[in-house]
């Protein structure tokens, strides 16, 4: 009877075993579906868009979805930008921009003082008769992982240009290898189907059981995720990044906006390597004597004998020529050789062999570069050069970058500048031109944005207190770091009815900015409660975004 069966079964073809293995296949998904549907009927778990309908002065809007970051965090460290609203409809006559990128694009230490925020008033006061929308969706801790769906959703709301400025976070942000917020090392494939899965409400909730909640701990939290420049995973960091920004520029231009690429600035000359390891392999002998050379080039260099110190961390360097520190002592003592072009070139490698990688290295730039280009239907600022170009002997530091990659005033105004002359070169008046000589000074535009003495020194005290915190404790020129930042936040003889002033002035110029009114508010606080919440309560984004006093207090 067996055999009978078994000879009955052969007989059948394709046909007949078609729709049972498919049915079997199928069954999961059903099942999946079903209960994909029922989590969402239940209201279990949230919605992962970008952004989310809302109300902005009681008309309709598209609201930063304050959820749509958990895909990519652990539970309790979600990052957020700016909370923003775009409104349904698009008066005739606007311009839309939407910034996208990490920190240093949103602006931190404080995106009042954005690139985005500079570009914003040099556009309005060059453009009069037009209407500007610059939205800024820049991140903490995010990476071209994310940055592609941020694109994807907001090309949904007729945006004329699209301006990314990424790089920095490939290594340590979300799927990458130094991560400390997800798993790293993967292909973009399985990166991708990770980011759907979590997105669905079976992955929310399934990572909400399994997952255990932790806090922000800053860049402290990856003190234990080096990874050297010759790690095999730094191939999928590179392929990951060229690919996703590709397919960024893709999803932005797919709605006829024009897409603006910029290289990264990072900070090499007085931004030392948070971490170094030694080439791997290395005898013990060797580093003996390695550590003998490098101790031997300390003292010189510390006694003032430049070109015998930079001798013998060369011969050190022979040994060992792939740790990052020993880069960085070789630039500075070819700097005050006055070898410039030599310490340029040991400050970027210093950079590149850095094991803690918050910073953009020379890879992630040529891919920025290369997507940038004409050939990839976007257009490119090479932030990196300008910012080379605008410091002392071609290096830049600390002028321009406070540590490693976010920018100081002056940064961040240069850096629009370029961005506003790109711009003007495809507006509807380009005919009449724009040259540097046409656009706000910085001085001009900081008056629109009330960056008062009194904000300039705060924002300098908030990074003095951040330097005084691992990684940075770890550089070797720490001290050095500190010493600069302690006499920028130096309190000066205030005036606070000098700074209002500035404040009502601006405001004046542009009485719908909220930002303006945020930080007015956050002002006043010590001197006026009352004025204070005024001018919170107009600091809304959309109309039921909770709004918070310093001490706490929601705002009503």
């Amino acid at each position: 009877m067996a055999e009978g069966t078994a000879k009955r079964n052969s007989g059948r073809g394709i046909g007949y075993w078609a729709p049972r293995v498919g049915a079997a296949l199928l069954a999961p998904v059903v099942v999946l579906v079903v209960i994909e549907l029922a989590l969402r009927l239940g209201g279990v778990g949230f919605p992962t868009d970008v952004t989310v309908p809302c109300t902005l002065a009681g008309k309709s809007a598209s609201c930063y979805n304050l959820f749509f970051p958990a895909p990519f965090f652990p539970p309790g460290m979600i990052k957020a930008p700016q909370a923003y609203a775009i409104p349904a409809v698009k008066a005739q006559g606007t311009y839309r921009i939407f910034v996208l990128g990490e920190s240093a694009a949103m602006g931190d230490p404080d995106p009042a003082y954005a690139f985005s925020r500079y570009l914003d008033v040099m556009l309005r006061a060059r453009y009069p008769e037009m209407s500007f929308e610059v939205v800024n969706t820049g991140s903490v801790a995010i990476n071209s992982h994310v940055l592609l769906p941020i694109a994807e959703g907001l090309a949904k709301q007729r945006p004329d240009l699209f301006i990314i400025y990424s790089g920095n976070n490939e290594v340590v942000g979300p799927y990458g290898p130094g991560t400390a917020l997800t798993s790293g090392g993967m292909t973009i494939p399985v990166i991708r189907a990770s980011i759907f899965v979590r997105s669905t409400r079976i992955g929310q909730l399934l990572t909400k059981v399994g997952a255990q909640k932790k806090e922000w701990g800053g860049m402290e939290m990856f003190l234990d995720k080096q990874v050297p420049a010759s790690a095999p995973e730094m191939k999928y960091v590179y392929q990951n990044f060229e690919r996703n920004l590709r397919d960024t520029v893709e999803a932005a231009r797919s709605t006829g906006a024009r897409v603006i690429v910029s290289t990264v600035a990072t900070n090499v000359k007085d931004c030392a390597p948070f971490a170094s390891m030694h080439r791997e392999g290395l005898a013990p002998d060797d580093l003996q004597r390695w550590n003998r050379l490098v101790e031997q080039g300390a003292e010189l260099e510390s006694g003032r004998s430049y070109e015998e110190a930079l001798k013998a961390y060369q011969m050190a360097s022979q040994i060992d020529d792939q740790y990052a520190e020993l880069e960085f002592r070789m630039a500075r003592a070819q700097w005050m050789i006055g070898d410039y072009a030599g310490a340029k070139a040991n400050f970027e490698r210093a950079r590149d062999l850095d094991t803690l990688r918050f910073r953009a290295d020379g890879r992630i730039n040529e891919i920025n570069r290369r997507v940038g280009g004409a050939a990839a239907g976007a257009e490119l600022v090479d932030a990196e050069k300008l910012f080379s170009h605008e410091s002392p002997n071609g290096v830049t530091g600390s002028d321009l970058v406070y540590e490693h990659v976010h920018m100081t005033p002056l940064g961040n105004y240069l850096l629009a500048r370029a961005m506003f002359l790109q711009i003007a070169k495809k507006m509807p008046n380009a005919a009449t031109g724009a040259t540097a000589d046409a656009v706000l000074s910085e001085a001009e535009c900081e008056q629109r944005l009330a960056f008062t003495p009194h904000d300039r020194t705060r924002i300098a005290g908030e990074m003095l207190e951040r330097l005084q915190k691992p990684p940075f404790t770890n550089q070797l020129n720490h001290a050095e770091q500190m010493l600069r930042l302690a006499m920028q936040a130096e309190v000066p003889d205030e005036n606070p009815a000098e700074t209002s002033a500035e404040y009502q002035w601006a405001i004046a110029q542009r009485p719908e900015d909220r930002i303006l009114r945020y930080n007015f508010g956050l002002f006043l606080f010590g001197y006026d409660r009352n004025a204070a919440f005024a001018q919170l309560r107009l600091s809304r984004p959309w109309d039921d975004f909770p709004v918070f006093a310093p001490d706490g207090t929601m705002v009503q």
